[in-house]
């Protein structure tokens, strides 16, 4: 598929990105990087910055159990580092605990990181399903839902004036992560990562069955970091916001 990256690992287009996969403690990234740009060096920077990313929540987890445990929102603390603050405000935001933020941040911060340091063209890293990137050509995200009919038939294509940009997907019939929903999958689309995976948490909770598909959908679409919502639960699929859903074979 050209320009392909799927929401998890698999069959991605190695014309355009070499990838690498660096795992530090619970966080295991799989990144993409434009062939022009990609140096071996990468994945020791990319664990680095991981391990800072990481060692910093723990940090703050050590201090503030609720931190890690809590599904509410805590309150914003202007104190903290600006990593945490930005799972505060994401958990604010989408009503839920911070740690359901986690895995887009660390996407995000890795990704700027590498970005800056290596002068990279074009960017993917994917954390158990919640991506963040920057692209110049348009980007075909392939919507992986379960055990789904829809799941890899369908991709988002993202045309590359949205970059950069959080893909955050959750399930609740895949994975590991805590989830109160019966979605197979839940995509959205915010300029931070943080925050769509906030609000991925937030809105997979919320579909129990295919009756909830319209309120879910009410709700993002009152959220204005929300650019975009995919909701795929057994054979039913819904689609808001800016970007199309395109067949993967068209996509190709």
């Amino acid at each position: 598929m050209k320009g392909q990256f799927r929401t998890y690992r698999g069959d991605h287009n190695e014309n355009r990105f070499g990838f690498f996969r660096v795992e530090v403690f619970e966080s295991d990234l799989h990144i993409g990087v434009d062939k022009l740009s990609f140096v071996p060096e990468m994945a020791v920077s990319a664990r680095d910055e991981i391990i800072r990313i990481r060692e910093l929540l723990n940090s703050r987890i050590a201090k503030d159990r609720s931190f890690l445990t809590s599904l509410k929102p805590l309150e914003m603390d202007s104190s903290a580092e600006s990593e945490v603050q930005s799972m505060l405000a994401a958990g604010i935001k989408a009503k839920v605990g911070p740690m359901a933020a986690v895995a887009g941040l660390t996407s995000e911060i890795t990704g700027r990181y590498l970005a800056e340091k290596f002068n990279i063209s074009e960017i993917v890293v994917e954390n158990g399903g919640d991506i963040w990137a920057s692209f110049k050509e348009p980007l075909f995200v392939e919507i992986l839902a379960g055990n789904s009919a829809l799941s890899g038939r369908l991709a988002l294509k993202i045309p590359p004036e949205m970059s950069p940009l959080g893909i955050c997907t959750s399930s609740g019939t895949v994975g590991h992560s805590l989830s109160f929903g019966k979605a197979d999958a839940v995509v959205i689309c915010c300029r931070d990562c943080a925050v769509a995976d906030a609000f991925a948490t937030a809105v997979c909770n919320m579909v129990k069955s295919t009756g909830d598909i319209e309120k879910a959908l009410q709700f993002t679409a009152s959220i204005p970091e929300i650019i975009s919502t995919v909701i795929v639960i057994g054979d039913r699929i819904a689609v808001s916001g800016e970007f199309e859903i395109v067949p993967v074979l068209s996509a190709e």
